[in-house]
């Protein structure tokens, strides 16, 4: 994680006591939403930093695995609490809404910003098309249910089963995928290097777990003043109980991984750049979405991976555009305009639509 962009991100951490105290004052929903939606950025920043440098401790193989399961821990949390108030649809939207703003936003701004400064900008080819080929697979898998759901008439039970069905599948190709890049030396030298260069001066060990802790514990409780207050804040606001699940969870969710990536693009490291956006869209598909699937089955709030049509013509569409882009190994400013260009018009389309 940047510790430059988390120590900035970090003033905001003065909204956490106000939306704290404000939950036990009677505060209005509206103020108490968007107050524990600012505090959640730095914490979530600093949660994926702790995990970072947690990783670094427990050297690259282990290090890889923790920042393939916890590298979205910050949304996990927050659905969780979504799961629990009954908020299914706004899970759903969530997930949704964090894949297509990292290969549409987070990758748009990487490309654009890092191509205006450093003009035509290279990344190894092969790394970029297995997981563009994995991205692909992986959406394909989260709207099978929702095709067959939609295609039927009387599909309640089956629907649930074959969600259950789709969660392990993904479940196995993401720890698949995971085997098939630990498992050969030298597939990403020189992304190691640039993680690597990311933590020279990290943190002690001590630090790292307190941080971890403490993160995970102020994440928790703003997530449940924040989905608390959903319900009336859309009431207040006029807007969708699925525009913020599409829209503002994620990015509250997720600020701090994506001003990485876009640093990382501006000092021409398009790589790091690359695996930040297009892996934490994996790591969404293949494994926050299958995991919430069976804890939503403890928690007694079954969550099906049926999405609306407009959601899954936006989620193949984006895709299929993100992997055009990264299929060449070369990126340009004006590809990252184009992606900008997609969530702008989709961003607009999801603010009216009525679900």
């Amino acid at each position: 994680m940047g510790e430059l962009a988390v120590r900035y991100l970090n003033v905001l951490l003065i909204f956490a006591p106000v939306a704290i105290v404000g939950s036990f004052l009677g505060l209005p929903a509206t103020l108490l939403f968007a107050f524990s939606a600012l505090a959640v950025i730095p914490a979530a920043g600093l949660l994926g930093q702790a995990t970072e440098e947690l990783a670094v401790h427990t050297g690259p193989r282990l290090g890889g695995l923790l920042n393939a399961t916890l590298g979205n821990a910050a949304e996990l949390i927050i659905t969780l609490f979504a799961i629990r108030a009954g908020l299914l649809d706004l899970v759903k939207a969530s997930i949704t809404g964090s894949i297509l703003g990292n290969i549409l936003l987070v990758l748009g701004l990487s490309v654009l910003f890092g191509g205006i400064k450093n003009g035509p900008q290279h990344f190894n080819r092969r790394h970029a098309s297995v997981n563009a080929t994995q991205l692909i697979l992986a959406v394909l898998a989260l709207i099978i249910p929702s095709l067959f759901f939609y295609s039927h008439l009387e599909t309640q039970g089956p629907v649930e089963w074959l969600s259950i069905g789709t969660a392990i599948a993904m479940l196995t190709i993401y720890v698949l995928g995971l085997l098939f890049v630990f498992g050969r030396s030298g597939l990403e030298p020189e992304l190691g290097r640039e993680t690597q260069e990311e933590h020279e001066g990290g943190w002690t060990r001590r630090r790292t777990l307190v941080v971890l802790i403490a993160s995970t514990v102020l994440i928790a409780w703003l997530s449940e003043i924040l989905v608390s207050s959903v319900e009336q804040t859309v009431a207040s606001l006029g807007i969708s109980e699925f525009f913020i699940g599409i829209i503002v969870i994620p990015l509250v969710g997720n600020v701090a991984e994506h001003v990485v990536a876009v640093q990382a693009a501006w000092k021409n490291k398009m790589e790091l750049s690359l695996a930040v956006s297009l892996g934490s869209s994996l790591q969404l598909a293949l494994f926050v979405a299958p995991v919430l699937v069976f804890l939503s089955l403890i928690m007694g709030n079954p969550l099906t991976l049926v999405f609306n049509r407009f959601e899954i013509i936006a989620l193949f569409g984006g895709v299929l555009i993100a992997a055009f882009v990264a299929q060449d190994g070369e990126s340009n400013w004006l590809e990252g305009a184009q992606l900008l260009t997609v969530y702008a018009i989709l961003a607009l389309a999801f603010l009216y639509l009525p679900v």
